[in-house]
Parts: C-alpha cells; structure tokens; sequence
C-alpha cells in the first residue's frame, strides 16, 4: 500500500480492527484476508507460526497490498522481522518486548507493535519508539485495565489483544484502546476448516461496527 508509516498507521487507527491470522494451512489464507476484507477490517497480521508464513506474506502482499495493509505477528528478535519485511510485511508485531526489534523496524520505517503486559514494560516500549503497544495477553485483564493504565500514561496507543471479540470490543475501544487485534474470535478455526469464508465477512462486519459504535 503506497502510503507513508504515518498514514498506515493512521489507516489502522480509523479501521479499529487488526486481524490476527494463524491456520495450519497457507494454502486457504489468501481467500481469508478477501473474506476478512469484504467485511471491512483492512489490518491483517500472518503469525510466523503459520507455515510458510513469509510465502504467505508475500502473496497476500502481491496480490491484496493496495487494498489492506499486510503485517507480520509472532515475531521474536530483529532478524525475523527483517525477513518479513523483506517479504512485503509493512507492520511488525512481537508477543513480548524485544527492544532490537523496535530498533529494527524504526530503521525501516516500519510500524512496530510489541507486546507487554505491565505498566513499567508498556513505557519502556513506548520510549523505545514502538507505534503501538500490544497489552497482551488482554483475556484475564480486561478493559478496565486499559483505562487504568491510560489514567497515569495518556500518551500510550494500546492495542489489547487476547480475547478479544465483537462483544466486548466496544469496551475496549471506550477504555481507550487505539484499536483491538482478534484472531480466533474473528477468524473461527470451524470456519476456515469449512471454508465457509461468508461467515468470516459477516464476524468482521460485527467487529468494525462495534468500533464505529463505541466511538460515536
């Protein structure tokens, strides 16, 4: 997608919603990220723990990069990310914080999102330059924890993700996440095994419309 780190991050924003994509197949996740996109969610992020996962990366990219913006997940260290950049990933995002990473992906200009799950590892990945920061794993915590955590450090983008779903994406948006990620709850294991790529639309139409509503 022929835009500036700025404007995709901003076109993240306005979407609301990060698809988190894992399968055991590769060969079905290019007719996921259409699916995914006709249902208005326009941020797709291939973990590494799907097979050929930087293959992937680079087709979705080929063939889907002027419509929806293509990152990578899973990521551990620099030298992983750089190979997904390379492959055509324009956002990288890290379960844990690994401060090289950041480094890495800043020296490409490309977003970088690492995980975190305290108050004190949530600043240090924002003084280390990440774009945003992944409050993982959200499940136990909630959205009150993203609006306890924004009352001392307001300037923080947080982006909780880890059972997340369109129920309680709302919430999430309203405590004062940037955006939400969802992988299972958006993408169903049932419904890529099936192939029924109707129903993946039809989940992601849900969680864009729980963003619009909780911001008006």
């Amino acid at each position: 997608m022929a835009m500036t780190k700025s404007e995709q991050m901003a076109f993240m924003v306005e979407s609301g919603v990060t698809a988190v994509i894992r399968a055991k197949d590769s060969s079905q996740l290019v007719e996921v990220a259409e699916a995914i996109e006709a249902g208005g969610v326009v941020s797709i992020e291939v973990t590494m723990t799907t097979p050929n996962a930087l293959g992937v990366i680079s087709e979705v990219a080929k063939k889907m990069g002027d419509r929806v913006l293509i990152g990578v997940g899973s990521v551990l260290d620099p030298e992983t990310a750089r190979a997904a950049i390379l492959a055509g990933a324009e956002f990288v995002v890290c379960p844990t914080l690994n401060l090289d990473t950041i480094k890495l992906c800043r020296r490409y200009s490309k977003g970088v999102i690492p995980g975190a799950f305290t108050p004190t590892e949530i600043l240090t990945a924002w003084e280390a330059g990440a774009d945003f920061v992944k409050v993982f794993p959200a499940t136990a915590l909630g959205p009150k924890y993203i609006k306890d955590v924004k009352a001392p450090l307001p300037q923080v983008e947080l982006v909780p993700t880890g059972g997340v779903t369109a129920e309680n994406t709302g919430d999430f948006i309203k405590a004062g996440a940037a955006m939400v990620a969802a992988g299972s709850s958006l993408v169903a294991k049932s419904a890529l095994a099936e192939g029924k790529f109707d129903a993946i639309t039809e989940t992601a139409k849900r969680f864009v419309a729980a963003v619009k509503k909780a911001r008006t």
